[in-house]
């Protein structure tokens, strides 16, 4: 058995019992916080493994460093993730898909955010493509995350919609899955934003041309339910917004960072939901299948 083979069990196995304790406690913020356990789900940005392996380290610290035990619960694509979260499974995320009208008002609040450059919705194509122009995807494949999918899915492919170029939508599940699709030409674009293209190009050695990309917005948020208690939200708070202040938080968030190949300095930073205008004001124009 391979080194790397033993290490992605290792994380597999980690995810797969964070899981099954999610399940244990379906559908009961209640029970969770009287367990003394929140449950954490962040966006599958990447496939299940990486998901895993950038987050179950940063949430360790954050329950050690706060005294508030988080675990994570994650689905098999963002769609089943963002399920959990609709259904008040978990109570803390780290999202931006919770900025429509119908899910502004669920209760949820932003405490931070990842200080990392402003990300952009892109369409993209490998750089050896022919395809130099949106409108040579008119009737083409084109491979988007899923459904759920607020940057990478709703932002691009509203573009594509308001251009008048319709395209055959093909969902990967993640935005790895859609790379994947994307490299090896089973479709012929990709919907997703400047952040994971750049990483997976540096992850994987191959160079995307960008056909298009919007205007700047801020990374994802890390919200918390109403169910969660003040004092404990305050005490997680610190501890995320803290974590590069620390030297033990900032290794961690070193080695984390280097595996999505993230900035070695990236930490996490205050934000408050005035800080996703730009995810809200698309939403008034966006076509109502987007919504």
């Amino acid at each position: 058995m391979t080194r790397r083979f033993q290490s992605q069990r290792r994380a597999l196995g980690r995810l797969v019992v964070a899981s099954l304790a999610g399940l244990l406690t379906l559908s009961a913020p209640v029970q969770a916080q009287e367990n003394g356990v929140y449950r954490f789900s962040p966006v599958n940005l990447y496939g299940i493994e990486l998901t895993a392996s950038y987050w179950n380290p940063i949430i360790d610290y954050v329950s050690t460093k706060s005294g508030v035990k988080l675990q994570l619960k994650i689905g098999r694509t963002s769609a089943d993730t963002t399920a959990y979260v609709l259904a008040n499974e978990v109570e803390f995320v780290f999202s931006n898909h919770l900025f429509s009208p119908e899910r502004d008002h669920l209760g949820w609040k932003v405490f931070g955010r990842r200080a990392t450059a402003p990300i952009r919705s892109q369409i993209v194509v490998l750089a050896e493509s022919p395809i130099t122009r949106l409108e040579q995807l008119v009737n083409e494949a084109v491979a988007f995350p899923g459904p759920e999918g607020t940057v990478t899915y709703k932002f691009s492919y509203a573009h594509l919609l308001n251009q008048k170029i319709p395209v055959q939508v093909v969902f990967a599940g993640n935005m790895d899955g859609a790379f994947a699709q994307l490299a090896s030409g089973k479709v012929k674009a990709a919907g997703t934003q400047s952040q994971l293209s750049a990483g997976w190009s540096k992850r994987e050695g191959k160079t995307l041309r960008v056909l298009w990309e919007s205007d700047p917005l801020n990374d994802l948020a890390l919200m918390a339910s109403k169910s969660v208690a003040a004092k404990d939200l305050a005490a997680v708070s610190k501890a995320f917004l803290e974590m590069g202040r620390d030297p033990v938080g900032q290794k961690v968030l070193t080695s984390v960072s280097e595996l999505v190949k993230l900035p070695p300095t990236t930490v996490f930073v205050p934000a408050t939901g005035a800080d996703y205008t730009g995810y809200r004001n698309f939403y008034q124009t966006a076509p109502a299948s987007l919504r």
